[in-house]
């Protein structure tokens, strides 16, 4: 297949995060044809990373393979390619197999590709892949950033707070305890606290994503549930004392996903921007030094007309290919 029909055939396997097998299984045999020595690396029951090796790797390409909901099948014009992960990530995923297809054809070895699961949640397949890493010295990792090099990424804290309450009729309320209510004064108090901001990376952002709770309009709620995810740019503790004081014994709080700051380093020849998400990489300490790029505007991402266009796809290839060459002529 070339770039484009690879892509297309990707994007038409759904693989939101959690129904990753059919996607895994795919790309290792596909890889395997390329003769590459590629595995399955499990990560949990019917979910595995996949591992695909030409010597031994000193520089790897890796990006994930789940996608975030609903699912929709991939179509095209003479310029994009549409469809749920054409931009996050399986566009991506494409153009490294390219330029890992093409080093191997060139004669470059000790290269490897890794592809995982989880990233849209809690980056589960990037922490086990971190427990076997290969020996390399660098990672390159797939977002997008719009073919950009990011020097920089904010970290993520994701937090869930819980209210618990008691039921009652809803014209006796004073017999119950009104969870909901609870919940909002809580997070009233949370929207307001101050935010850092960081000269490179900009101000910190918070999201209250989901909020659930109630059984009824006539029932005071006995439970109520909401879920905030903060894009943070410096460390967390500050915040995360912050939100507990203010949290006290009023509700119960629990830290789903606390994801740190990460600074990369620029290299000479390529141009660089800072993204606002976060990624797999602070959970791949242990795969090299790392760095982060791919084809795609963020913007579309996750969206409902999600796209990539063909020439940042061929653009995003050549760039893997010279990057890894770049980083194995480095001491």
């Amino acid at each position: 297949m070339d770039l484009f029909e690879l892509t297309k055939s990707l994007v038409n396997m759904a693989s939101v995060t959690g129904h990753e097998k059919a996607c895994a299984e795919f790309v290792k045999g596909y890889l395997v044809k390329l003769g590459f020595q590629a595995v399955l690396m499990p990560v949990s029951r019917d979910r595995s990373n996949v591992l695909a090796t030409w010597g031994k790797p000193d520089v790897v390409l890796s990006t994930h393979m789940d996608t975030v909901p609903p699912f929709f099948p991939a179509h095209e014009d003479a310029d994009h390619i549409y469809g749920r992960g054409s931009c996050d990530a399986k566009g991506i995923l494409a153009a490294q197999v390219t330029a890992a297809e093409r080093l191997k054809n060139d004669g470059v070895k000790d290269i490897a590709l890794l592809f995982l699961v989880g990233e849209e949640t809690v980056s589960d397949g990037a922490r086990e892949a971190n427990l076997n890493p290969c020996g390399s010295r660098y990672i390159i990792n797939g977002e997008p950033t719009e073919n950009k090099l990011a020097i920089g990424s904010k970290g993520n804290l994701r937090v869930d707070v819980r209210a618990r309450g008691k039921m009652a009729h809803s014209a006796y309320p004073h017999l119950g305890v009104n969870a909901i209510d609870k919940l909002l004064d809580v997070l009233e108090q949370v929207r307001r606290i101050p935010l850092p901001v960081s000269p490179l990376l900009g101000p910190s952002t918070m999201n209250i994503g989901v909020i659930s709770g109630g059984r009824a309009a006539n029932v005071v709620p006995d439970e109520a549930m909401a879920q905030i995810l903060i894009r943070i740019v410096e460390n967390s503790e500050p915040l995360r004392q912050k939100i507990t004081e203010i949290i006290g014994d009023r509700c119960e709080l629990v830290i789903v996903r606390d994801t740190p700051v990460l600074i990369m380093e620029k290299l000479d020849g390529y141009e660089t921007d800072v993204v606002a998400f976060t990624t797999d990489l602070p959970s791949l300490t242990n795969w090299g030094r790392p760095l982060l790029l791919g084809p795609g505007c963020i913007s579309e991402a996750h969206t409902e007309r999600e796209f990539v266009r063909k020439a940042d796809l061929v653009a995003a290839a050549n760039l893997y290919y010279r990057l890894v060459r770049d980083l194995k002529d480095r001491d």
